[in-house]
């Protein structure tokens, strides 16, 4: 079975999240090893989307429990939230 979002085919949970979004999930997370200018450059761009879109997050956050209800065996949320959680204790010197 395939699951399309808009025309786009959407095949792994990370494929969802991005569609969802309309932006890579990198823009919002982060990349493991980005410099400070690399971030500081992701963070404008961020800032500007929201900006522009100022209902973004209460939407995003409306589709993306919609995928989840409608596909939950597309998801391991623990395993997508992971590396997040990874560069949060990373960031304040702890082990996660």
């Amino acid at each position: 079975m395939r699951t399309y979002i808009g025309r786009q085919q959407a095949v792994s949970a990370d494929d969802f999240a991005e569609l969802a979004l309309g932006t890579p999930v990198e823009l919002w997370l982060g990349v493991e090893g980005e410099s400070e200018e690399e971030r500081a450059a992701r963070e404008d761009a961020a800032r500007d989307i929201l900006a522009d879109n100022p209902n973004f997050p209460d939407d995003l956050v409306r589709i993306a429990a919609q995928v989840i209800e409608d596909n939950p065996d597309l998801f391991d949320v623990v395993a997508f939230l992971r590396p997040a959680a990874r560069r949060r204790a990373a960031r304040k010197g702890v082990a996660a």
